[in-house]
C-alpha cells in the first residue's frame, strides 16, 4: 500500500502536465465509477459513511492535493506534507470514536512527526520549499483523507475492495462542475481532446497508474486494513508513504535527497514501526479465564472448531 501510494505522487505530477487538477481528479473518478456501477454490487453500509468516504478521501482529498501540485507544490513534498492525514485522523479516532491511545502510539506518532518536520523544515531552509498557500491546501487535504478514514472504519464494510470502488461513484459530478467553474469548459476539453496524442503520452501513462495501482490497489488494501483494526492503529503507516514519495521523486525528476533528509526517513519509519508495535490489551481476569476455558476446549475437541 506504501509503495502504491508513494509512487503515485511522481504519477500525479505527470498527470497535471497535460489535464487541469479538478479536471483530472473528475476524469480519474469516472473511469472507476462507470464500470463499478455496472460489475460490482453496491456495498451495503450506511448512507452517512458512504458519502462522507466519498467527499471526504475522494472529492476534498484529491481536489486540494492536485490544485496544491498544480500551483507548485513539487510531488516529494506534496507526499510529506499529506501525512498531516495521520496525526488528524488520530485525533479524530480518539475524539469521536472514543479510541484509546497507548503510550507507544504517542510516541511512535511523535517520533514520525519529528523526522517530517525536519525534512519539510530543511526543504525550505535550502530554499525549495513550495509557497504558503500550496502548503495549506494539502494540509487541508490531508484532514479530507482522515475524515474519509474515519467514515471507513465505520463503514465496517463486508468487502472493503466494493466500498472503495464505490466510492469513486460520489466525486465526479461535484468535482466537474467545480473544473467547469473555475478551471473552464474550453481547458477541460481541449486536455480530454488531446490526451491521445503522443505529447500528452506521459500524462496518460501517469493517470492510469494512478486509477488502476494507486486507486484499486493502493485503496483496496487501505480500506481493508481500516475495517479490520483501529484507525489509530493504521493510520500511522501512511507515515511511510513520504519516504517512497521523495524516492521515487529522486527517481523521476532527478530530486536528489541528501544526507538530512534520509536520517530523518529514519526517524519516520522508526516511529511508524515502534508506534505499531502495539501489545495485545491486558484483559479483566474473568474474560481471561473464559478465553483459557475456550481455548482449552478447542485443544481437546479441534473437529468443532473448524469453520463448516
Amino acid at each position: 500500500m506504501v509503495v502504491c501510494w508513494g509512487v503515485n505522487f511522481p504519477a500525479t505530477t505527470l498527470g497535471l502536465q497535460h489535464f487541469p487538477p479538478l479536471f483530472m481528479v473528475a476524469v480519474r473518478f469516472t473511469l472507476l465509477a462507470i464500470p463499478t456501477m455496472f460489475l460490482v454490487p453496491r456495498p451495503q453500509v450506511p448512507l452517512r459513511w458512504f458519502l462522507g468516504l466519498g467527499i471526504g478521501t475522494g472529492t476534498v482529498q484529491f481536489g486540494l492535493l492536485y490544485v496544491a501540485m498544480a500551483i507548485g507544490m513539487p510531488s516529494g513534498l506534496a507526499s510529506l506534507v499529506l501525512q498531516a492525514s495521520v496525526p488528524f485522523t488520530v485525533l479524530l479516532g480518539a475524539v469521536f470514536l472514543r479510541e484509546r491511545l497507548s503510550a507507544r502510539q504517542v510516541v511512535g506518532v511523535m517520533v514520525a512527526v519529528a523526522g517530517l518536520t525536519v525534512i519539510a523544515v530543511h526543504r525550505a531552509a535550502e530554499g525549495s520549499a513550495a509557497a504558503l498557500v500550496p502548503v495549506l491546501l494539502t494540509v487541508a487535504a490531508g484532514l479530507g483523507w482522515a475524515v474519509g478514514n474515519i467514515c471507513s472504519r465505520e463503514a465496517r464494510a463486508p468487502r472493503p475492495l466494493h466500498l472503495t470502488l464505490w466510492m469513486s461513484v460520489v466525486p465526479p459530478l461535484p468535482l466537474l462542475a467545480l473544473s467547469l467553474l473555475l478551471e473552464g469548459p474550453r481547458r477541460d476539453w481541449d486536455s480530454l481532446r488531446t490526451a491521445f496524442t503522443v505529447e500528452a503520452l506521459p500524462a496518460d501513462l501517469g493517470l492510469l497508474y494512478i486509477v488502476l495501482v494507486a486507486s484499486l490497489l493502493g485503496y483496496g488494501l487501505w480500506n481493508t486494513l481500516l475495517s479490520r483494526n483501529a484507525s489509530s492503529v493504521v493510520a500511522p503507516f501512511a507515515m511511510l508513504v513520504p519516504v517512497v514519495g521523495v524516492l521515487s521523486a529522486w527517481l523521476f525528476f532527478d530530486e536528489v535527497p541528501d544526507l538530512v533528509e534520509l536520517l530523518a526517513g529514519v526517524l519516520v519509519v522508526g516511529g511508524v514501526l515502534y508506534g505499531s508495535r502495539t501489545g495485545r490489551p491486558s484483559d479483566p481476569p474473568a474474560l481471561r479465564q473464559a478465553q483459557g476455558a475456550g481455548e482449552a476446549q478447542a485443544t481437546k475437541e479441534p473437529e468443532r472448531s473448524l469453520p463448516a
